[in-house]
């Protein structure tokens, strides 16, 4: 019975034709938002759909942090998503809002570019101004497409209530965990910047999506189009 209702759990689809490569819009406001927010489904897409096109956006980063993030998609995308772009732009951290046309002329240009079938974004209730920008303009710029806005754990506390789960298995969870805390030395004075903060998180949402082995990461689906 249990195995039922887990299968009877609502399901977001992705593209299934084969022949059509999936393309992936990764947005994160700093270095390592990406890799904390949906690194693990990052990780398990790429292993199961071969061909997925990524294109890796960092907006705020130092020449210490920007070594460490192409370090960190590279390990991500180099064997799985070989032809993938990676950007990494010097936004100044912590003034996204007073920094906005900039960022905003950013976008647009992107726009033009990037027509993906899956968007991660922070999410628009973050309490991180940085991430509060980028969700916005990822909105204004991408208005017809599938986007879900991942979580990122911090001291203001404002994780909510997502309502789209992605099941992951242990070992991606650990994998991902241990990724980011080697890579990302530059951070690894705080406090939350360790592997059993990913791995907790990863477990309450395993467990509020029944996944199988009892880890997910979560993340809120504000508008979704249901094909029939």
């Amino acid at each position: 019975m249990c195995a039922e209702r887990t299968l009877a759990m609502l399901q977001f689809g992705l593209p299934r034709d084969p022949s059509v490569p999936l393309r992936l819009l990764l947005l994160g406001a700093h270095c390592d938002d990406i890799e904390i927010g949906c690194g693990g489904t990052v990780l398990q897409l790429l292993a199961a759909r071969p061909g997925v096109q990524v294109t890796w956006v960092v907006f705020s980063s130092t020449p210490v942090r920007e070594q460490e993030a192409r370090a960190s998609a590279a390990l991500y995308l180099q064997d799985a998503a070989p032809d993938s772009q990676v950007m990494v732009n010097r936004f100044r951290d912590g003034f996204f809002p007073h920094e906005g046309a900039g960022i905003k002329e950013f976008f647009e240009a992107l726009k033009k570019e990037v027509d993906p079938h899956l968007v991660f974004t922070h999410c628009r209730d973050d309490r991180h101004q940085d991430h509060r920008t980028v969700s916005d303009l990822t909105w204004n710029t991408w208005r017809r497409h599938a986007i879900l806005e991942y979580e990122i754990p911090k001291y203001d506390g404002d994780l909510g209530r997502p309502n789209v789960y992605s099941p992951l298995s242990r070992a991606v969870c650990e994998r991902k965990a241990r990724h980011i805390c080697e890579v990302f030395q530059s951070e690894g004075n705080k406090a939350w910047m360790t592997e059993d903060t990913f791995l907790a998180l990863a477990r309450l949402r395993g467990i509020e999506c029944a996944a199988p082995e009892g880890y997910a990461e979560a993340f809120h689906g504000r508008k979704l189009v249901l094909g029939v």
